[in-house]
């Protein structure tokens, strides 16, 4: 649900939006990376220190080596109801000596809403030898009620619903290496089974996906690439981010569908006037074989784009593009104001058809619960073709 430079992980897990609870709780918890640094001025001037002041430095720089992070955040969405989402998490850094690396995060979350969707995950991310290595692995398990409106742009706009309930368990982990320029690549693996029953009510002119009912298990390997030269990864006022994976579900893997994934996602920043920040991001996403519906493309989810029931407009392909003013206001407050348009369909040409486009806008509220970090806590209204949504969460939506 939060952005950026944090596993993004696919929309295609084998508890399909599950993933939004895990996207959340990764993004959530990455710190910004900032590390200390010292001037000359102040270097010369540390000559003259005494030796129980540098003593007490290094006792508190132990001290701080991390700290944990706890948030209690309301939920409320089309696709999975009411409730709340704990967060806990630990940010720390591996080695104290090592401040190009930025710090470490471990966590876990759950959710609970009032339309009996119940799941929980942990995951981590690690960096490593002054940032060359980067590892990443997040586990959840849960049951998560939805609707499925179709396969489709004229299957969502119809409205159609049919209530579905998926029980199931994933894992992804990834291992990242430093290239040059800044880029990182490096294998990832994705695995999971889920079961999916039909929930009372409904209409009957949605078509039932095929698996219903069934124990599914889906394995894909695949690899990542990223970079990233944001200065701060929870409030980001300068610089970009680009990132790409790829997955491939095979049943010589243990995989019951075979197909493939593909999502690539980029934002720029540009500073403007004194605490005013104007952001870019764009995301493609497309899928190739016979998936099951929910390995197909899922609008709505990662904030691609707010405005939407995750889960609504599904195809093969979909491309989302949208823009933010952020404003910083005083005591700690701020504003944002956002728009964008995107769609699905299940072939490049579709996407020129004036039924297939899914604007989006709106706005919201900041509230900054670290200085340190600037890690804001959102909450933000959206409307979109078919309705409005209300979302909350930390950091940035991109």
């Amino acid at each position: 649900m939060l952005p950026a430079t944090t596993l993004r992980f696919p929309d295609h897990s084998s508890i399909g939006a599950a993933a939004i609870l895990v996207a959340l709780l990764v993004s959530s918890l990455t710190s910004p990376g900032q590390t200390s640094s010292t001037s000359p001025q102040e270097r010369t001037q540390s000559t003259d220190v005494s030796a129980s002041t540098k003593s007490s430095e290094k006792q508190n720089k132990k001290a701080r080596r991390g700290e944990f992070v706890l948030a209690p955040i309301p939920i409320s969405s089309p696709a999975l109801g009411t409730g709340i989402v704990p967060v806990v998490g630990y940010i720390f850094r591996i080695d104290r000596e090592d401040e190009v690396s930025s710090p470490s995060v471990l966590g876990a979350a759950g959710v609970i809403t009032n339309n009996g969707s119940r799941a929980f995950a942990v995951a981590g991310q690690l960096y490593l030898k002054r940032d060359t290595y980067h590892a990443s692995a997040a586990f959840l398990q849960g049951n998560l009620n939805y609707n499925l409106y179709g396969i489709g742009a004229s299957a969502g706009g119809a409205g159609f619903q049919l209530p579905l309930k998926q029980d199931g368990s994933a894992f992804v982990g990834e291992f990242l290496r430093k290239l040059k320029w800044k880029f990182f690549l490096g294998p990832r693996i994705l695995t999971g089974h889920s079961s999916i029953t039909r929930r009372p009510g409904g209409s009957d002119r949605v078509l039932i996906p095929s698996g219903l009912t069934l124990n599914t298990k889906l394995t894909a390997l695949g690899f990542r690439i990223n970079r990233d030269s944001r200065p701060n990864r929870f409030y980001p006022e300068s610089g970009t981010f680009f990132d790409l994976t790829s997955d491939f579900f095979a049943t010589g893997l243990g995989s019951k569908y075979s197909f493939q994934s593909y999502r690539a996602s980029f934002s720029k920043y540009w500073g403007l006037r004194k605490n005013q920040v104007l952001a870019y991001n764009a995301y493609v996403c497309g899928t190739g074989g016979e998936p099951p519906f929910y390995g197909n493309c899922i609008y709505g989810t990662n904030n691609e784009l707010r405005g939407y029931e995750a889960g609504r407009y599904i195809d093969r392909y979909m491309v989302a593009t949208q823009l933010e003013y952020r404003l910083a206001l005083p005591k700690r407050f701020g504003i944002v104001g956002f728009g964008g348009i995107g769609g699905v369909a299940p072939g490049a040409r579709e996407f020129f058809h004036s039924t297939s486009f899914l604007p989006a806008g709106g706005g919201g509220l900041r509230f900054m619960l670290s200085k340190a970090y600037h890690v804001n806590l959102r909450a933000d209204i959206a409307a979109g073709k078919n309705g409005h949504t209300f979302g909350m969460g930390l950091s940035e939506a991109f």
